[in-house]
């Protein structure tokens, strides 16, 4: 374990440094000759959601960038080809035509043109009102870094899991020494005290599959060297969906005990099972909703306290508050480190708990 962070910090201090000297590059480039115009305010806002939000292709470094598969389906079928026929564009002014059908990207989101139409037009608010968007299947950066995780998972489950199986003694080795602790941690810290020693046994495919989830995708998205790095943790539909699983999964295992504490809580007056059901009845829901944003919001706060850190060196244009900003993001990466394990374990801690409550035996 102590190995894994030493090496998650050297690569985030690596990472920092790449970023100053980017960052000075960028500085450099685009400051103003002598008795020029000023330059342009810097946006830290577009900064900050330029790279939290999801988008068709990977931007590496100036016009390098890795493009990912666009899969639309229109009227006439399906409809393929690269986010890199975009050419960066997010104005919708590059079209891409396949099947007689035109297509945009505006601000990472496509678009097919309707009939006739060869550019596209805007209200004042600045929505498209001449193009629609099709079904949409495509290949972007947090579905990429889902599958990568999958495949991690995959990889590290199958090494493991062989480890024993060649072991004469039932001891692991290489990978299945550094995997073992964390699972009976799991086991013996989460999926026992919170479901019970009899029924824990069936739910700890999930709550491990879970927790090794999100740690692996919240790492992905922390390590700024890494190339196919995203924030899939930071975005919302991730989260809602691993919360429904463990919403889903609380109603099929409910007992009957479960539901009435829930609408007609035993041992109180009438008057305050009344009101206290339909408090009971909407912490139901309520419970997946926090579950949902809790992750969503400390890793994508995370990502924004970094970004307006490294925002201040262009704000400032000043090499000792770069110095400071980098400094800072040191300290906050670093935190980051152990805030990616710990989002991964309350998830997983708190999915076990309301199995447990579910579960409970009348008593």
């Amino acid at each position: 374990m102590k190995t894994t962070y030493f090496t998650a910090i050297k690569n985030l201090i690596l990472g920092v440094f790449f970023i100053l000297v980017a960052s000075t590059a960028f500085g450099a480039s685009n400051a103003s000759p002598e008795g020029s115009e000023e330059d342009k305010p810097f946006d830290t806002k577009e900064l900050i959601f330029h790279h939290i939000k999801d988008s068709h292709s990977f931007h590496i470094a100036g016009d390098l960038s890795v493009s990912l598969p666009v899969i639309l389906f229109t009227d006439k079928g399906l409809v393929t080809f690269m986010s890199g026929e975009f050419h960066h564009d997010v104005d919708g002014e590059v079209i891409v035509e396949r099947k007689g059908l035109k297509f945009v990207n505006l601000h990472e989101k496509i678009y097919q043109l309707n009939e006739g139409e060869t550019e596209v037009k805007f209200d004042a608010e600045h929505h498209a009102t001449n193009a629609e968007r099709p079904l949409n299947f495509s290949i972007t950066k947090n579905v990429f870094s889902m599958f990568l995780s999958l495949f991690i998972i995959l990889t590290i489950f199958l090494l493991s899991a062989r480890s024993y199986k060649k072991s004469n003694n039932n001891l692991p080795s290489g990978i299945g020494k550094f995997m073992e602790p964390i699972i009976l941690f799991i086991r013996d810290e989460v999926a026992i005290p919170n479901i019970g020693e009899k029924k824990y046994m069936k739910y700890m495919p999930f709550l491990l599959t879970l927790f090794f989830f999100i740690w692996i995708n919240n790492v992905i998205g922390l390590i700024p060297v890494f190339p196919f790095s995203s924030n899939l943790s930071g975005n919302i539909a991730f989260t809602v969906t691993l919360a429904l699983f463990t919403f889903i999964i609380t109603l099929f295992s409910s007992k009957k005990y479960y539901w009435k504490h829930m609408l007609w809580m035993p041992g109180l007056p009438v008057p305050m099972k009344l009101f206290l059901a339909p408090i009971e009845f909407m912490g139901m829901f309520i419970k997946p909703i926090a579950l949902t944003i809790r992750l969503f919001a400390n890793i994508t706060a995370g990502h924004i306290i970094v970004l307006s850190l490294i925002s201040l060196t262009f704000i400032f244009k000043n090499y000792i508050v770069g110095a400071g900003s980098v400094l800072f993001v040191v300290f906050i990466s670093v935190i980051e480190v152990l805030v990616v394990a710990i989002q991964a374990y309350i998830f997983t801690m708190l999915s076990a708990l309301y199995f447990g409550q579910a579960l409970e035996e009348e008593h």
